[in-house]
């Protein structure tokens, strides 16, 4: 141990970093911190790790072989992509443990990361356009305004993600066009750190988008039918809401995981799959489905569907609110193929 540092507990440290990042980052970026970093105090607890000044190189290379194992919450080995990000987490709590008298300044330097091949860090995953719109007109004709019906309209509509979606109160929609800024209905996303609906990017996410007149039409009669009159638990009126308020922030993913399962229309199940046995009808197993998307895919479609349309990517950049880099890496499912015949509308005859 370095004389220098002060004794702590692993987990005492852990609770610490969590609580220093409120003041820069989301809730969703806490979350997921969380999350990742839980598995690291376990696998302190079974070494026998009790103060984190006694943490070493060989240990963290024993936490990277035990992880990569599937030791921790998931049980079997983990996916490379997945790995990354564990490692990255422990990486970036070292050097604030650093800060704080807890290990050598240089220690989170042998937290080694996975070289990743060109687009192994990239999920495939997507929901597809034409099922999007599929899903949506299905809705709109057997459940119009819903709260399932307004949830996946907004997330296709707005390309927004779900946290922004979430924090939508009834005072931001301009649905009659009134506002002077914007010309025609639109809603108007804002970053509320302090009463629990902070938006991924912060006050760079704070922003306006143009909803059509259809939208605005399906909103109003959700309101006036469908939503329960209600107010969260800071006097705020959500747009979205359960009867007990605002809903929580897992709400909105089991919904699109619900209604993106085929037999949830009806349809047959693509996976040869018995409705009366398989897990994933039971609302809370619908994620298991191999045909569910989350909104992350949902996101990604709408991306496709806009490069697809030739829509600026600077609009696309704009009305999402993510870089260029991030759309083409994360969101743009679009084949090769699709992409050379885009781009052959604005080249010459060769």
């Amino acid at each position: 141990m370095t004389a220098d540092l002060e004794p702590i507990a692993p987990h005492e440290a852990v609770k610490m970093y969590h609580d220093a990042m409120r003041d820069e980052h989301a809730e969703s970026t806490r979350r997921s911190e969380k999350h990742r970093l839980r598995a690291f105090v376990q696998f302190c607890d079974e070494e026998g790790i009790e103060n984190l000044n006694d943490l070493s190189g060989r240990d963290l290379y024993k936490y990277r072989t035990w992880r990569r194992e599937g030791h921790g919450d998931d049980r079997e080995p983990i996916k490379l992509v997945t790995l990354k990000g564990q490692l990255a987490s422990v990486r970036r709590f070292l050097r604030f443990a650093a800060n704080i008298d807890a290990v050598p300044a240089e220690l989170y330097e042998q937290v080694t990361l996975p070289t990743m091949k060109n687009g192994e860090d990239v999920s495939n995953s997507t929901l597809k356009p034409e099922r999007a719109v599929d899903i949506l007109d299905y809705l709109e004709n057997a459940q119009p305004a819903s709260r399932d019906h307004i949830i996946v309209m907004l997330l296709w509509r707005t390309g927004a993600r779900t946290g922004a979606i979430r924090g939508l109160d009834l005072r931001d929609l301009d649905l009659d066009g009134s506002h002077p800024r914007v010309s025609g209905p639109a809603i108007h996303f804002v970053h509320r750190p302090d009463t629990g609906t902070p938006l991924k990017n912060q006050e760079k996410g704070t922003r306006w988008n143009r909803i059509s007149e259809k939208t605005a039409r399906y909103l109003e009669d959700y309101i006036e039918y469908h939503r329960p009159d209600v107010t969260d638990d800071h006097g705020r009126e959500p747009l979205i809401t359960t009867e007990y308020g605002r809903p929580a922030g897992n709400t909105l993913r089991k919904t699109l995981y619900r209604v993106t399962r085929p037999c949830w229309r009806g349809e047959p199940c693509p996976h040869e799959r018995d409705p009366d046995e398989c897990e994933a009808t039971h609302l809370d197993h619908a994620s298991k489905c191999p045909s569910a998307r989350s909104p992350h895919d949902l996101r990604s479609g709408r991306v496709t569907f806009y490069r697809r349309e030739d829509v600026p990517r600077r609009v696309v950049k704009d009305r999402l609110n993510a870089s260029e880099d991030i759309l083409d890496r994360h969101y743009d499912r679009r084949s090769d193929r699709e992409q050379a015949e885009q781009r052959t509308d604005y080249l010459p005859d060769l």
